[in-house]
C-alpha cells in the first residue's frame, strides 16, 4: 500500500506564483504541501535567469530572479509548509469527494483542495550530446549559486540568456570561465552579451564541445575535436523543454498547453484549481504579478470549498483579526 499523507492545499509548481499560494495558504490557516520536479524552489527564474534582474514586481524597483525566490520562500516560510522537490505530481484521482494526489516516489496526499502553479509545465534540460557517454559527475544544468563554483574551471554550453547571466556571474568567481556556442550569434539580450564580452571570459563561437574527460568527474572537456581545455564543471545551458507531463492526462480543459480557469481560477475538475502562466482565460496577461493575484485568488476560492462556513475574503495582513 502506497504511503499516504493529507494536506489541506497541494500545490504544483514551486515558482513564484506557487511560493506565493504557500504563503496565502498558510495565512489562511491552510495547510500546505509544495510539489515541484526541480531539485530546487524557483521554478523557470531559478532554471533560466536566476541572476537576471526583474523590474516588473511591484514595489520593487529591481530585483535580481534568486533574491526574489529567496525572499518568496522566506515569506512563505512563516507559515512552514511542507516542500516536496525533485519530485513529480504524477497521479489523480478522488475518494469521496477529495483529490488523491499521487507522486512520482509512489507516495499519494489526500488533499482537501489541488492549485496548479506549473507555469509552462515540467521543464526537462535538453541534454549536451558531447556528455551521453559520460558517467561521471560535474555536469549541471543550472547554477542556483554562483559561490558553490568559486575556484573551479567552468566551461557553460549555450548562447542563450541563461549561459551569459551565469557567465556574467561567475566571471571573477571561478578561476575561468569559457563560454561555447555553436553559432556566432547569441539568443542573449545583446547588453548582456556587451557585458560578458568586457569581462576576462572566454567565448568560443562556431564551436561544440565534442567529448567530456575524465574521471569520476569532469577534468577537461573536447573543443571541436581538436583542443582540450580544462574544466572542473560543465554548465549544459541549452535550455528547457516545456510540457504538462502527466497533468495532461487528469482530464483537464485545456487550451493548446494552458488549463483554461474560470474567474474563481477554478478547473473542470472539482476542487482542482490553477494560476500563473499555466492558466488561460479571456484577457490573460502573463507576469509574475498577475500569477500573485490569482494564487491570492485561487487560495480564497478554494479555502470556502474545504470549509464552507469559511469567508472568501479573510481581511487583509495588515489587520489584527484575520
Amino acid at each position: 500500500m502506497s504511503e499516504r499523507s493529507e494536506v489541506d492545499v497541494a500545490i504544483i509548481g514551486a515558482g513564484p506564483t506557487g511560493l506565493f499560494a504557500a504563503y496565502y495558504a498558510g495565512f489562511r490557516g491552510l495547510s500546505t504541501l509544495v510539489v515541484d520536479a526541480l531539485p530546487e524552489a524557483g521554478g523557470q527564474v531559478t532554471a533560466m535567469y536566476p541572476e537576471k534582474m526583474i523590474f516588473d514586481v511591484a514595489g520593487f524597483p529591481a530585483v535580481r530572479g534568486r533574491e526574489l525566490i529567496a525572499n518568496l520562500v522566506a515569506q512563505a516560510g512563516a507559515f512552514s509548509p511542507a516542500y516536496r522537490l525533485g519530485v513529480q505530481a504524477a497521479a489523480l484521482t478522488y475518494e469521496d469527494g477529495a483529490p488523491i494526489l499521487g507522486l512520482g516516489d509512489g507516495t499519494e496526499v489526500r488533499c482537501g483542495a489541488v492549485l496548479i502553479t506549473g507555469g509552462l509545465g515540467s521543464f526537462t534540460p535538453r541534454p549536451l550530446p558531447a556528455a551521453a557517454g559520460f558517467a561521471g559527475d560535474g555536469i549541471i544544468f543550472f547554477v542556483p549559486d554562483p559561490t558553490m563554483l568559486a575556484g573551479k574551471h567552468v566551461v557553460i554550453v549555450g548562447g542563450g540568456d541563461s549561459a551569459f547571466d551565469w557567465a556574467l556571474a561567475l566571471a571573477g568567481v571561478a578561476a575561468s570561465v569559457t563560454l561555447v556556442h555553436r553559432r556566432d550569434k547569441f539568443r542573449a539580450h545583446a547588453a548582456t552579451v556587451a557585458r560578458v564580452k568586457a569581462l576576462p571570459v572566454r567565448i568560443e563561437v562556431n564551436s561544440q564541445v565534442t567529448k567530456i574527460l575524465g574521471s569520476g568527474r569532469v577534468e577537461s572537456v573536447e573543443l571541436n575535436g581538436t583542443e582540450e581545455i580544462p574544466a572542473d564543471v560543465v554548465v549544459a545551458a541549452l535550455g528547457f523543454t516545456a510540457d504538462l507531463g502527466p497533468l495532461a492526462m487528469w482530464g483537464l480543459a485545456l487550451d493548446k498547453r494552458h488549463i483554461t480557469v474560470d474567474s474563481t481560477m477554478a478547473t473542470n475538475l472539482p476542487r482542482i484549481f490553477a494560476a500563473g502562466d499555466i492558466v488561460e482565460y479571456p484577457g490573460k496577461v502573463r507576469l509574475i504579478a498577475t500569477g500573485f493575484g490569482e494564487a491570492a485568488t485561487a487560495v480564497n476560492n478554494a479555502a470556502i470549498v474545504i470549509d464552507p462556513s469559511a469567508h472568501l475574503f479573510p481581511g487583509h495582513s495588515s489587520e489584527d483579526v484575520v
